[in-house]
């Protein structure tokens, strides 16, 4: 039996309690997470096959016609694509399954963005202008695959969708109300009405773009239960043609001492 009260206060001092059964919520729930979970595995072996003939057929490129070697190319980058996609639905998984990382150990922000920023400026090819701002020394508690996860999201976004030329700059700080990460772009901008169902599951501003940029759907989604593991949140702040602003809060309590 799951049970949802709410306690709310109302007139001279009193006090109103509402107790909801939300046990068939909570059913319907976890049977979307068991389902997501197993299909996801059930597919990852004929994916894992069809990948790997298409892969030993166009390493013999050369005795392929041009029209086959087209067609195979489109499989693969299709195939790839499906892959990356199970893998997100995979790890979602795994952060659904706990409300707590699955370690909490001090990582160091400067290495950590520091391999990002590699990252992006990789993906960006030299056509955006990508900065970083942040202390040596700074550290926070948690789990560095995660937090590698849904760092590099925002930013891998803010590649994708900031045109050439533009900028991006990402950067860390701490204050009395805990630490911040703040990825800032010059893209396209997103209107108000998209702003909350951002970090929904397959959730898109324009489907006509998901095909262009290469992206799951999924990388907000993840973004926001990392943040939730990690006694986070996540605030996103735009306007339609003058760029993007995410930035993640956590709480004091996530910092970690100032390394040396």
């Amino acid at each position: 039996l799951q049970l949802q009260f709410q306690i709310t206060l109302f007139g001279n001092n009193d006090h109103l309690l509402v107790v909801r059964n939300i046990t068939r919520i909570h059913l319907l729930d976890q049977m979307r997470k068991d389902f997501v979970s197993n299909v996801s595995h059930e597919l990852r072996t004929p994916l894992t096959v069809i990948s790997g003939y298409l892969e030993t057929l166009l390493d013999h490129a050369e005795q392929l016609s041009p029209r086959w070697l087209r067609a195979m190319q489109q499989m693969q980058g299709q195939a790839n694509r499906m892959q990356q996609l199970l893998n997100d639905l995979l790890l979602l998984a795994r952060l659904e399954a706990s409300d707590h990382p699955s370690e909490a150990q001090p990582v160091d922000l400067c290495v950590l963005l520091q391999q990002i920023l590699n990252d992006a400026r990789s993906l960006s090819a030299g056509q955006h202008q990508i900065s970083l701002d942040v202390s040596p020394g700074s550290q926070l508690k948690g789990s560095e695959r995660e937090l590698h996860s849904a760092f590099s999201n925002l930013v891998f976004n803010a590649v994708k969708y900031t045109p050439a030329q533009g900028s991006i700059r990402i950067r860390w700080w701490s204050d009395s109300l805990g630490g911040h990460l703040a990825v800032e772009d010059s893209g396209i901008g997103i209107e108000a009405r998209h702003l909350p169902r951002l970090a929904e599951r397959f959730y898109r501003v324009d489907s006509s773009r998901s095909s262009s940029t290469g992206g799951t759907g999924l990388g907000l989604a993840i973004v926001k239960h990392v943040l939730m593991r990690h006694s986070g949140r996540l605030e996103i702040r735009s306007k339609l043609g003058e760029g993007s602003t995410f930035t993640c809060h956590f709480a004091p309590a996530a910092l970690a001492a100032q390394a040396s």
